[in-house]
C-alpha cells in the first residue's frame, strides 16, 4: 500500500469582508488572541488582518463568559499556535462569525510514491490529511496521478464518494488499464 499526504503550507485565508477597504480576504498569520476582562466575564477574540489594507478585525471566540468556563485561558493568553488552528477549524466559531475558510494555496499533495498507470494489477493508495482540508477525492486523485476526472471515475474504486468533499483519511484502489 502506498501512502500520500495532504500537507499544510500555511493557515487558510478567511472569506471575511474588511470594514476599511471592502476586500473579502483576511489572514490570521499573526496567530494572536486578545483577551479582555470585564469584571468576572471574559471576551476572547482571534485577531485577523485584511490581506489588502492590513486593517485588523476581531473574530469572537468567547463573548461575555465567566472566567471559570474558559478552560484554556493560559493558552489564549500565550497565543498557542495549535489553539489558533483549532479555533480556525471550529465550525461553530465560523458560523457565529459568518466566515468561511479559503484553502486555495494553503495545502499541497505529498506523493512520495506514484503508482505506475500501466501496472497489470490493482494498486492501493492511502491518503492522510494533516489538516481537515475539504477536497473532492476525484480532483485530488487526478492531480496525484495526472489523470482526468473521467479517467479517475473509470479506474478508481474508493471507500468515499469521489465527488463529495472529504477532509479525513481515505483509501482508494487504482485498477489496471483495460486493453
Amino acid at each position: 500500500m502506498l501512502s500520500w499526504a495532504v500537507r499544510c503550507v500555511r493557515l487558510p485565508l478567511f472569506s471575511l469582508r474588511c470594514l476599511e477597504c471592502g476586500a473579502t480576504t483576511a489572514t490570521a498569520e499573526r496567530r494572536m488572541f486578545r483577551v479582555n476582562a470585564n469584571k468576572k466575564l471574559l471576551d476572547v477574540w482571534l485577531l485577523v488582518d485584511c490581506v489588502r489594507c492590513g486593517a485588523t478585525s476581531k473574530i469572537a471566540v468567547h463573548e461575555r463568559v465567566p472566567v471559570r468556563s474558559v478552560g484554556r485561558l493560559r493558552a489564549f493568553e500565550k497565543n498557542a499556535p495549535r489553539l489558533v488552528e483549532r479555533v480556525l477549524l471550529d465550525p461553530q466559531v465560523a458560523r457565529r462569525n459568518r466566515f468561511t475558510l479559503d484553502w486555495d494555496g494553503a495545502w499541497y499533495l505529498d506523493t512520495p510514491e506514484v503508482p505506475s498507470l500501466d501496472a497489470d494489477w490493482p494498486v492501493c493508495v492511502e491518503v492522510a490529511f494533516e489538516a481537515p482540508v475539504p477536497l473532492r477525492p476525484d480532483r485530488l486523485i487526478g492531480q496525484g496521478l495526472g489523470l482526468s476526472r473521467r479517467a479517475v471515475e473509470r479506474r478508481v474504486k474508493c471507500e468515499v464518494g469521489l465527488t463529495r468533499k472529504a477532509c479525513r483519511a481515505f483509501a482508494f484502489t487504482l485498477l489496471p488499464r483495460l486493453a
